[in-house]
């Protein structure tokens, strides 16, 4: 008998399958699939890392600023990576292998939640509170970042939105416990 979690992403697998597949095709026109491989690329890490060593000079009247930002990031990664390892989601590009293409290399092999949506968002809501100048550039950065991920075949959109779901939790409480 399959554990309850992984008969509920069986059901949800199905239901996002054909959704997942006509979005991948989008990823056959070259500029497209290079924009969402340069913004997953981004959105691995190298944007946030720069994200949280500027915050001396982003926000020099909260010198501990940096310290949040590395502190909520290494918290929600923790997080996630726990959540990933017990609930092993197979990737898309796995289970419909026939009809969903993968444009970028996986990091791992469970797509459950998605970890670049999480950081992306997290991130976001930290800047729109505390550098919101920053916005035009992050927020359409965020949106192409998780576009990516089921876009290049490496999510399904409940991985997005789940990952969203807990870097919005992530920065709430961060920010919460800041203020």
């Amino acid at each position: 008998m399959r554990p309850r979690t992984l008969v509920v992403f069986d059901r949800l697998d199905l239901l996002e399958w054909q959704l997942c597949q006509r979005f991948t095709r989008l990823s056959l026109y070259r500029p497209w699939r290079l924009l969402l491989q340069a913004a997953s690329r981004l959105g691995d890490w190298p944007v946030w890392v720069a994200l949280i060593l500027a915050q001396p000079w982003l926000q020099p009247q909260q010198p501990w600023s940096i310290v949040q930002y590395t502190l909520t990031a290494l918290a929600a990664l923790g997080f996630y990576r726990l959540l990933k390892t017990r609930l092993c989601r197979e990737r898309p590009f796995i289970t419909y292998s026939h009809g969903i293409r993968c444009s970028e290399p996986a990091r791992d092999r469970y797509s459950f939640p998605s970890g670049h949506t999480m950081h992306a968002i997290m991130f976001s809501i930290m800047v729109a509170v505390h550098t919101p100048w920053l916005l035009p550039v992050v927020l359409p950065l965020t949106l192409l970042i998780a576009l990516s991920r089921v876009g290049l075949g490496l999510h399904y959109i409940s991985d997005v939105l789940a990952g969203a779901a807990i870097g919005c939790i992530f920065a709430l409480v961060s920010l919460m416990m800041a203020s």
